[in-house]
């Protein structure tokens, strides 16, 4: 059931930390897959993601990001060269354009930012470089990332989400997660956390958790918080 996008923030409610997806709420992840398949296409880029997404979303615990690409590959019958591209084009990784802006307000505001994200630790140090950096090059620091290696969990494990709360010293009714795909929406949900859904590709909703609000932008599913 898709969300109403109407739904506004609670102005009673303000979140001590802001919680993101990294790969698909505030980077965009989706362009480098696409460009990494054999075609260049998003039908062959979007086939390969959804595998990987079923496969990651039903792993539970860690085991090697590069790993789950490759299977994810083979089981879409995507050649086995878009992993390597994929990977070894990671630092390409772009943010989405208002990302930056974003992240800005928020830390005006006072709120701590964090980062959750199913990848290695060396990808995910790599992709929170790229997506905390403005278009001048001037770097912004998150105040926590926690990769999928290091927790030992893949989202949306409740432990994945348990760890980067502990990493920021919250509880989960103090934080807000700005999710990027349906697993996340339910995921956090499940962790007791207050969410809002980056929709940028307009991906179906799954599970019956509701986010706060959904937008196919990151300042408008922040709105009402920014």
């Amino acid at each position: 059931m898709a969300p109403p996008s109407d739904v506004s923030a609670n102005a009673e409610w303000r979140p001590k930390v802001v919680i993101f997806d990294l790969l698909t709420a505030l980077l965009d992840s989706w362009t480098l897959w696409n460009a990494s398949t054999p075609s260049g296409t998003e039908e062959e880029g979007r086939r390969w993601r959804a595998r990987y997404l079923e496969i990651t979303f039903q792993q539970g615990a860690y085991t090697p990001y590069e790993d789950l690409v490759r299977q994810a590959a083979a089981e879409a019958g995507v050649a086995a060269s878009a992993p390597d591209a994929l990977l070894s084009n990671w630092s390409r990784l772009q943010a989405w354009p208002e990302a930056c802006e974003v992240l800005q307000r928020l830390k005006a505001q006072g709120c701590r930012l964090g980062v959750v994200t199913n990848c290695s630790k060396k990808l995910g140090e790599i992709a929170a470089a790229r997506a905390a950096r403005s278009p001048s090059g001037e770097q912004l620091a998150f105040d926590a990332v926690v990769t999928a290696q290091e927790s030992g969990f893949y989202k949306p494990v409740k432990q994945a989400y348990d760890e980067i709360l502990q990493a920021m010293g919250v509880s989960a009714s103090e934080a807000l997660f700005v999710a990027g795909s349906a697993g996340d929406v339910q995921g956090a949900t499940n962790a007791g956390i207050k969410v809002v859904w980056h929709n940028r590709v307009g991906l179906a909703a799954k599970g019956s958790a509701m986010p706060l609000r959904e937008s196919k932008s990151l300042d408008g599913a922040l709105e009402g918080f920014i």
